[in-house]
């Protein structure tokens, strides 16, 4: 497996420092998130999981804790829309530029706005994909927030 993707050197050639944890990827799980979360040996508040969204038909790209469900009346309302809905898997993977179960918010295809859930701020160091099924990066959270200008909110159900 290769520790370098596109979601990697966006980190790097931003200047974020972080950490690479790699782990057997299970295609099977159920629970993506929570799968990684139990090879790495971490909470599973701690790996975040990285979904795309349309809010009024717009991409959206959210973070939230990989226990945790995003509540789309929620979503929609942190970013001044009123209605969202969790994107089609072959048209995340189309804008994103990564395969299902390997998307990142870092080093996508096309920028697009997203919001990270609140309570994940609240941890010192956060797991995040890394562009890659079973690639996890470890960094600040607010670290994501200063790279995209990403938009903190409570957005779980």
């Amino acid at each position: 497996m290769s520790k370098a993707t596109r979601a990697t050197k966006a980190l790097a050639d931003a200047g974020i420092a972080f950490t690479v944890q790699t782990y057997d990827y299970d295609p099977d799980a159920d629970h993506i998130g929570l799968q990684a979360a139990a090879a790495i040996g971490e909470e599973p508040a701690r790996v975040l999981k990285t979904l795309m969204t349309k809010v009024d038909g717009k991409p959206v790209c959210v973070i939230i804790p990989s226990d945790r469900e995003v509540s789309m009346k929620k979503l929609a309302a942190a970013v001044g829309g009123k209605s969202a809905e969790m994107m089609k898997p072959a048209d995340a993977e189309r804008l994103s530029g990564f395969k299902v179960g390997g998307i990142s918010p870092f080093g996508q295809m096309r920028r697009v706005p997203t919001v990270i859930e609140a309570e994940a701020l609240a941890h010192d160091l956060v797991y995040v994909n890394g562009g890659q099924r079973g690639l996890q990066v470890r960094l600040k959270p607010q670290d994501v927030v200063s790279l995209f200008g990403a938009n903190s909110a409570a957005i779980v159900a």
